[in-house]
């Protein structure tokens, strides 16, 4: 696996070198000292990764980001040595296409990088999405154990949504275009470490009328609030309708996975909701997607043009996933659109249960 370094400090370039040089399968492709160069590099040799710095002079990792994925697109990884003054710029960067965010690994007493355990995971993770792993093939998770599930009450619908590489940006574009008196549950897997999962929230929630929240084990999903997975775990909902986590499938790169949360709710959800599929590398939440749209689900995939990175959502058009596919511009008023037409009939079936009792 062939992977460049793009960072302005010798430093962190020194530092980087020597964890890529612990795998023998990585090889260092190239050096660049800022942005500019490193759009200029890929354009002769593209490599299978970036690790990415934000802050650099000339051009900076977020525009450079933003060119390489429309130029000559390969995956990206931000490498930052500050996650809370940089929140911003690490998710415009996601936004543009970046798969990922990790801290600058440290140098020890000995000199050898410490806590760069975290970034070698990562680079293997993304190996296994592009193709470049020697590891096993990527099981399919298994959906959540079904079981008799008692008569309930319609539900707030449910708008459940999975994202990864440009699902800040996406997600802030749908969210701000739903209104105050939104009467839909919203539920998130965006894919992102657990340490950037409070500040994607706490950054959402400046970009919509709606309450954004962490979703935590025991969470119930209500209308007018916005939910977003916030662990390396999968969040899954359970049979009594509460949100849980869990660590299985173990093996499986997405973490936290959308088929397995997408493949829970088709089991457990009592009502027929929406289901949206956002840009993303790979194929995670394609399966989901289609067995919502199996039970019943009103199901969307972004569509290419406007998607960061066209694989999760083509993976799900593929498979049949996708009732519609829509720009990113028409998927919030196609939510609306949709939610306000479940409560209607939701009331009228409410009426004529009270006129014949």
């Amino acid at each position: 696996m062939r992977i460049a370094i793009v960072n302005d400090m010798l430093m962190v370039v020194e530092v980087l070198r020597r964890v890529l040089a612990t795998v023998p399968d990585y090889e260092l492709a190239w050096v660049a000292s800022n942005g500019a160069f490193a759009v200029a590099k890929c354009a002769v040799d593209c490599p299978d990764l970036i690790l990415m710095d934000l802050l650099m002079p000339v051009m900076d990792g977020v525009e450079a980001t933003r060119q390489i994925m429309k130029s000559t697109p390969c995956a990206i990884i931000v490498v930052t040595s500050s996650i809370k003054t940089n929140v911003s710029q690490v998710f415009a960067a996601m936004g543009s296409g970046a798969l990922d965010v990790v801290k600058v690994p440290i140098l020890g007493t000995a000199g050898k990088p410490e806590a760069a355990k975290e970034l070698l995971k990562k680079i293997a993770t993304i190996a296994k999405l592009i193709g470049k792993s020697s590891g096993s093939r990527i099981p399919k998770p298994s959906p959540p154990t079904t079981s008799e599930l008692p008569v309930r009450p319609a539900m707030a619908p449910l708008i459940a949504i999975g994202a990864s590489a440009g699902g800040p940006i996406a997600l802030a574009k749908i969210l701000s275009r739903l209104p105050k008196n939104f009467s839909g549950a919203v539920a998130i897997v965006q894919h992102i470490d657990a340490q950037f999962a409070p500040g994607l929230v706490e950054w959402l929630d400046r970009q919509t009328p709606l309450t954004v929240k962490l979703a935590r084990s025991g969470s119930q999903l209500k209308g007018r609030q916005v939910l977003v997975a916030g662990t390396n775990d999968h969040l899954i909902l359970r049979s009594h309708l509460a949100l849980s986590y869990t660590k299985e499938p173990r093996d499986y790169p997405y973490r936290p996975s959308v088929d397995v949360f997408f493949r829970s709710i088709a089991s457990y959800w009592p009502d027929k909701g929406v289901g949206v599929l956002l840009t993303g590398m790979g194929r995670d939440g394609a399966a989901g997607l289609s067995d919502l749209r199996t039970a019943g689900w009103h199901t969307i995939a972004q569509d290419r043009r406007s998607s960061a990175v066209y694989g999760m959502p083509k993976a799900a058009v593929e498979l049949g996933g996708a009732v519609e596919v829509l720009s990113l511009d028409a998927i919030a008023n196609r939510i609306v659109f949709l939610t306000e037409k479940k409560r209607r009939q939701d009331r009228h079936k409410s009426q004529l249960k009270r006129s014949f009792c």
